[in-house]
């Protein structure tokens, strides 16, 4: 119902009298061709969409066949500007079908109107536009169900006759020249067979997705090809050609003949639902394009913003702006021939990314494969191109102007930043994206428990659950075992988010190893605010050097922290211990981050391991409260800093703990964590061992060899002022 909803829109309201004179009867015959040629696309979306279950559609494929360089960044920009022509399309539609009931509102402001309408609600967050959609699509079933009957029933409706003098006002009836009617009217009305990437787009938000995607995305289009095929059908064999040709309004008319009391109300208010549904999928999916494109970091930073609603206002306001401008030519075939031709070439490049992804990932659990391929891709990529070839060329040039409008721009986009080098330098990029190791279902949901509250503390935040498949997993799942890809764990991983309210996809990469793939996932981004995983329990200290944790912890160019869970639920008291280097500083802030999204108290423990006078218990009070304030710039009162003395560090930890009744204890890594024979330092591997609760530790991203420097010099000062003998050394794991 999702894609049918989406698909049955402006088009067959709009553009039935368009193709009808440009091709006459045969107009069935190109909405019959245009339904059958898109199951070759609809089946490689099938193969594409069950085995990368992300958002983002065609532009996802291509990023991870071809990389996230220009041919991304122009199939994602063409998507979103094709939406947009799209949604300008259908508010046009609205207004005209709206004058059947008031005959002199004017079209311009009706559209605008219409568009700032869904702008608004886009804004506020409609989460039951889904459901909205499903019922109105329902509707439109219905009417188009009595819109058939009773045309082809009625003795006012459907005639041989009228029907076969359509073609009679084409002089020339020669082949050729009736096959370029053919396709010059197919690629006219093309647009109305995108329906089903809509079901690509929202992947992740789908159940069961390597069964429904397939099902959803055939069923759509058969429903909508039937229903396509047979009401030009009825309506050219119900209106003579010199009405048809050229109107706007062309099932109205037909049903003004053969339901004169009830037709024209009737066909007037579904396709009022009906290009209201499509304004409303336009922009969702504009929007959606924009706001990833933005988070990539290729489109303007600011369309990536959330609003307290959490959605992306400023890129809706941008879509909607950019929409009513578009309404003002009010040329309505020449907005279907934009919006097609984009959504041709994105298409193309989707289809075309099968083939590569089939070579590079040959092992992939792919749950549904499309048959006879690679037959399918060559089809869907010569129907793009040969439609493409026909569409109208101003359209064609409109097309390629806004292609080297997003071309150039990216093309020397070094030197724009180096031009405004000052400004960027003054404005630090936004690292908005927490990445979540998410393969094991044992600790995917604590994972994106502790990462929700995190990326809540940010508005700007999303997360990436990432999944590994390597070669043992997708023989794992080809053999009909559980396979733990995206599928596996979508459920309890997104519920877990959508308690939190935060934004939120699975990701799915194949690699040879599971710390390989991460690795690469966060190389290849520049955004990545934090890498969440899990502890390897149990810790071999023999086989630690290749623990994919480890090799994580060594080479991830960004912050890591690393969850050993206790039953973790609601955090309500967080235990810091504080020290001097730069991991402990960063569990300052993570615990800040953590306390004030789940309203939880934190204690900065600061442990003595000599017999120190009183005054030098103040005198490290002071220094705690330094570190707090240098780290937070104001200390809120959730902060409670606490002096203790103790035989070690590790023992001062611990009484802590048994002491008072904690829910997670956040540690900085020492300066042994580069070392093979250690995860984090032997300080902190033992304290996660013996911790009674859930213990989170992090490692700031630096070098390993400044890592190293750091350690030689802490070696060294510690050899020049040795402790009292009083101090016990800290226990090894």
């Amino acid at each position: 119902m999702l894609g049918t909803a989406g698909t049955l829109a402006a088009e067959i309201f709009v553009l039935t009298g368009h193709a009808a004179a440009r091709a006459g009867a045969d107009t069935v015959l190109a909405l019959l061709l245009g339904g059958l040629l898109s199951y070759a696309i609809a089946l490689n979306y099938c193969e594409l969409a069950t085995s990368y279950p992300v958002a983002g559609g065609a532009m996802s494929y291509v990023r991870e066949s071809f990389g996230s360089g220009i041919l991304s960044f122009l199939v994602g920009s063409m998507d979103c500007a094709s939406s947009t022509f799209y949604a300008a399309l259908s508010a046009v539609g609205f207004a005209y079908s709206l004058q059947v009931f008031l005959p002199g509102i004017p079209i311009l402001p009706v559209a605008a109107i219409v568009i700032l309408v869904f702008v608004l609600l886009n804004i506020l967050g409609v989460t039951s536009i889904g459901n909205i959609q499903v019922v109105l699509g329902g509707l439109l079933l219905a009417v188009f169900a009595v819109y058939i009957f009773v045309g082809l029933t009625h003795p006012m409706g459907f005639s041989w006759e009228t029907f076969a003098a359509a073609n009679a006002h084409f002089a020339d009836q020669r082949t050729l020249p009736r096959l370029g009617r053919l396709l010059v009217t197919i690629a006219l009305v093309y647009n109305a067979y995108v329906g089903f990437e809509v079901i690509a787009d929202d992947a992740e938000e789908i159940r069961r997705p390597d069964r429904n995607i397939p099902y959803g995305i055939l069923i759509s289009l058969t429903v909508c090809t039937t229903i396509y095929v047979v009401t030009s059908f009825v309506t050219l064999g119900t209106l003579p050609f010199g009405e048809l040709a050229g109107s706007e309004t062309a099932l109205t008319d037909a049903a003004r003949r053969f339901m004169p009391t009830l037709g024209v109300p009737l066909m007037a208010l579904a396709g009022m639902v009906a290009t209201l549904t499509s304004v409303n999928s336009a922009m969702l999916s504009a929007t959606r394009e924009a706001f990833t494109l933005s988070r990539d970091g290729v489109w303007p930073r600011a369309l990536s913003k959330l609003s307290r609603f959490r959605t992306p206002h400023v890129a809706v306001l941008a879509i909607g702006a950019m929409s009513i401008l578009v309404t003002l030519s009010r040329q309505v075939d020449f907005l279907s021939y934009i919006s097609s031709a984009g959504y041709l070439f994105v298409l193309f490049w989707g289809n075309l990314s099968m083939i590569r992804l089939r070579k590079q990932y040959p092992d992939l659990h792919r749950p549904f494969r499309a048959p006879l391929f690679p037959s399918t891709v060559y089809i869907a990529g010569g129907v793009c191109i040969l439609l493409i070839a026909f569409a109208a060329p101003k359209a064609l040039a409109f097309g390629a102007g806004v292609l080297a409008l997003f071309a150039i721009p990216f093309a020397f986009r070094k030197r724009i930043r180096q031009l405004f080098g000052a400004r960027k330098s003054a404005s630090p990029m936004q690292h908005d994206c927490i990445i979540v190791a998410a393969d094991n279902p044992d600790t995917a949901r604590s994972l994106v428990h502790i990462g929700s509250i995190l990326a809540q503390s940010d508005p700007d935040s999303y997360i990436c659950a990432l999944a590994v498949q390597t070669g043992e997993g997708a023989q794992t799942a080809a053999a009909g075992r559980p396979s733990r890809g995206p599928a596996g764990i979508l459920g309890p991983v997104y519920r877990e988010a959508q308690a939190r309210n935060v934004a939120f996809y699975v990701k799915m990469r194949e690699a040879a190893t599971v710390d390989e793939g991460i690795l690469a996932e966060v190389s290849r981004r520049d955004n990545v605010r934090l890498l969440l995983t899990g502890w390897p329990t149990p810790l071999n200290l023999a086989q630690l050097a290749a623990n994919p944790v480890k090799r994580i912890l060594q080479h991830a160019p960004t912050h890591v922290a690393v969850l050993l869970d206790r039953g973790l639920g609601q955090i309500k008291r967080i235990l810091v211990p504080v020290g001097g280097g730069p991991h402990s500083r960063l569990a300052i802030h993570l615990a800040q981050e953590l306390a004030l999204s789940s309203h939880a108290q934190i204690t900065a423990l600061r442990v003595i391991t000599a017999s120190l006078e009183s005054d030098d218990v103040e005198d490290n009070m002071a220094i705690l409260q330094e570190t707090l304030e240098e780290e937070l710039g104001q200390v809120l009162e959730i902060w409670s800093p606490l002096v203790t003395r103790a035989r070690s560090v590790a023992d001062g930890i611990l009484e802590e703990t048994s002491r008072a009744a904690y829910d997670l204890v956040i540690i900085g890594a020492s300066e042994e964590w580069p070392l093979s024979r250690q995860l984090f330092g032997a300080v902190d591997d033992w304290i996660a061992d013996k911790a009674p609760c859930t213990v989170l530790l992090c490692r700031k991203h630096e070098s390993v060899a400044l890592s190293w420097v750091r350690r030689q010099v802490k070696l060294l000062y510690r050899e020049r002022h040795p402790l009292p003998d009083t101090a016990a050394p800290a226990p090894s794991p």
